[in-house]
């Protein structure tokens, strides 16, 4: 009995000091590679978010001209979550939100919503009829805006 415990405790099998440095370096250049991109997934949705917002805050806009003979005069972002209660105007935990309802008159407006994780800016307006879409990059970063449309 004793001679089968030795065998188990003193036996040769194991891995070696090399063996394991190797694994520690091959799983920490595959980590190298793997978090960067898993970050970049997360600027990537909530500029995703604030597009389908800024989406979302010119279907209610529309819905606002509807209500009023079809003149956008007095739309405001107070407005806007009356007719879509999604509608996110100031910033919260970090979410994309619509920060500005401007330029508004009879016949235009100008919907802007801010991604603050990333710090760009999706704007969609409408002048007599004629609707355009850009945008603000942050920084060094060009995510879903490239030169100035999106």
């Amino acid at each position: 009995m004793r001679a089968r415990l030795r065998g188990f405790i003193g036996g040769d099998d194991g891995y070696t000091l090399i063996e394991v440095l190797v694994v520690i370096l091959i799983i920490g250049a595959l980590a190298a590679i793997a978090i960067p991109s898993f970050l970049n997934q997360t600027t990537k949705a909530t500029n995703a978010s604030a597009e389908d917002l800024v989406r979302s805050a010119q279907i209610a806009v529309e819905d606002y001209a509807t209500d009023h003979s079809g003149s956008y005069t007095g739309v405001t972002l107070a407005a806007l979550p009356q007719y879509d209660a999604t509608i996110q105007t100031s910033p919260a935990n970090g979410d994309a939100y619509v920060s500005a309802a401007g330029s508004v008159s009879a016949t235009s407006y100008t919907i802007t919503a801010t991604d603050p994780t990333a710090g760009q800016t999706f704007t969609i307006a409408r002048s007599n009829g004629a609707v355009t879409r850009g945008c603000t990059p942050a920084s060094g970063q060009h995510g879903a805006c490239s030169n100035g449309h999106w």
